[in-house]
């Protein structure tokens, strides 16, 4: 009888015991924590990129007026190159920022199962907890009971003890088994969503790039045509100048020429005039 009492008095420790493992487990989650330093890397390399981005539109900014004012081919493709730089720069932020999304996400999944794995851990720590009150109240109500029902009450005590025991393991297990149907729904619904945004961020860089290449064909198209036309206008004035010159030379030329023929006329017709007859 002594002996259990002693038993029951130091019980109440392993239950506390029991009690502080889940939220150990909880804090040492190694998903999480992982998780956790992605998501802060990304947000440091985000922050970095956003300065980049506003000083290569800065830049592109500066090139594109100075262009305005130069007309110079070179400060042209300065400003140009400047303004695909900027462009560029901002397609890495956005890239970072969609990591950062996703990894955000991946966080949160990581502590929904954190939280489901600390709840069973709660769980099955109850279950224990119970189990080992059940025992202790048993050999201290057993401790009361007559020598001669010993065996028969354990027996049925075990028996009632073991009953409740199941409930609550029975219970334990449907309360986990919604937390962890309700994790995956949420880590699906998530993964979903990803999936939808990336697929739409797809599709729209896909037009925008092919309403880029089409502008740039169309661009390249025009100023070949200008250049065309240009160059053909140069050649046609090139042409006309020394045609003029020759005209003006040939002028003079052409009203001598058209002078011999009626002095040899008129002397065509004083051969031609027969002589008088005395």
């Amino acid at each position: 009888m002594a002996r259990v009492a002693k038993k029951a008095k130091k019980a109440p420790a392993k239950k506390a015991a029991a009690k502080k493992a889940p939220a150990k487990a909880a804090a040492t989650s190694p998903a999480v924590d992982k998780a956790a330093e992605v998501l802060a890397k990304l947000q440091k390399d985000l922050q970095a990129q956003g300065k980049t981005v506003d000083a290569a539109r800065k830049k592109a900014v500066a090139a594109k007026n100075k262009a305005a004012k130069s007309k110079k081919a070179a400060d042209k493709r300065a400003a140009k190159a400047a303004s695909a730089a900027a462009t560029k720069a901002s397609a890495k932020a956005k890239a970072i920022r969609e990591k950062a999304s996703a990894a955000k996400d991946k966080l949160s999944a990581a502590k929904t199962i954190a939280s489901l794995k600390a709840a069973e851990a709660a769980a099955k720590a109850k279950v224990d907890a119970l189990k080992e009150s059940l025992a202790t109240k048993a050999e201290g109500d057993l401790a009361k009971a007559v020598k001669a029902f010993e065996t028969k009450w354990k027996k049925q005590r075990a028996a009632a003890d073991a009953k409740k025991v199941k409930a609550a393991a029975k219970k334990a297990g449907a309360k986990a088994k919604a937390v962890e149907k309700k994790a995956k729904a949420k880590i699906a619904a998530a993964e979903k969503k990803a999936a939808a945004k990336a697929k739409a961020a797809e599709k729209k860089a896909a037009a925008k790039a092919k309403a880029a290449e089409k502008k740039a064909a169309a661009k390249a198209k025009a100023a070949e045509k200008k250049a065309a036309a240009k160059a053909k206008a140069a050649a046609k004035k090139a042409t006309k100048k020394p045609a003029k010159k020759a005209a003006k030379k040939a002028a003079p030329k052409k009203a001598v020429a058209k002078k011999k023929p009626a002095a040899k006329k008129k002397a065509a017709g004083k051969r031609g005039r027969p002589a008088k007859k005395k």
